[in-house]
């Protein structure tokens, strides 16, 4: 069976700070971008790796992943997620052998602001998609959570049934493909858009139950430069303050 990672880096960074986009910054001599590409590519479990980036940045990614094993092309996405997402799978519906099970390919959507996704992770997603259509890598919650109304608290949640999301996430094919196009059928989205997949999937296919992969804090998400910073000690511990 076919499984494709689809990694994401058409986002703006604009959290980040100036400079040159997000997922062309460099960690430990390698771009975000280099580095997430290449967790995928090195994963046993994976056949191809497709990128989705900015339609500024595609020439320049181009030339940065050439000659990245497994790779099966450079595509450009939107401005929203959802609209990049949807860029990938109109790709992999060209690309795809409809006589030969393709609404059962694996496929996972991983977020390039996540270089530090380990074999790990990938493997037990891969794995985990023999048993659940759909599948959310998470973290529990160790800090108490709270709902604010107006600036003030409103109640604290159930630690025990909280976790943080992370990527990748994956579904079969078939499942993320109908999720979408029911999003983009609905008026409403553009008002209230998913930030992940899952959550696309929770909200258009509420039968379909989406199972938990055990995630990682080194997994961390890189979103203020201070972020890059606590990257850097992760994979040099020496860059750590004394």
């Amino acid at each position: 069976m076919r499984t494709v990672a689809v990694v994401l880096a058409a986002g703006t960074g604009s959290r980040f700070g100036p400079g040159p986009a997000k997922q062309l910054r460099l960690l430990g001599g390698r771009t975000l971008l280099e580095r997430s590409v290449a967790a995928f590519a090195e994963a046993p479990g994976i056949d191809q790796v497709l990128v989705v980036t900015a339609a500024e940045l595609a020439a320049r990614v181009r030339v940065l992943l050439a000659g990245s094993p497994r790779l099966a092309a450079v595509i450009e996405g939107g401005p929203a997620r959802s609209d990049s997402t949807r860029q990938a799978i109109a790709w992999l519906t060209a690309t795809m052998d409809p006589g030969n099970g393709g609404d059962e390919t694996k496929v996972l959507f991983h977020d390039a602001a996540r270089p530090l996704v380990d074999l790990r992770i990938i493997t037990d997603c891969v794995e985990a998609l023999d048993s659940w259509d759909a599948v959310g890598v998470v973290v529990p919650t160790t800090d108490t959570i709270v709902e604010l109304a107006d600036g003030a608290f409103c109640r604290i949640l159930p630690r025990d049934s909280l976790a943080r999301c992370q990527t990748p996430q994956g579904f079969r094919f078939g499942v993320i493909r109908r999720a979408h196009e029911l999003a983009a059928a609905d008026p409403g989205f553009a008002a209230l858009p998913a930030t992940d997949d899952c959550g696309v999937v929770l909200r258009y296919l509420p039968e379909v139950r989406v199972g938990a992969v055990t995630g990682s804090e080194r997994n961390l998400k890189i979103t203020y430069a201070s972020d890059l910073a606590v990257a850097e000690t992760l994979i040099d511990p020496g860059t750590a303050p004394g």
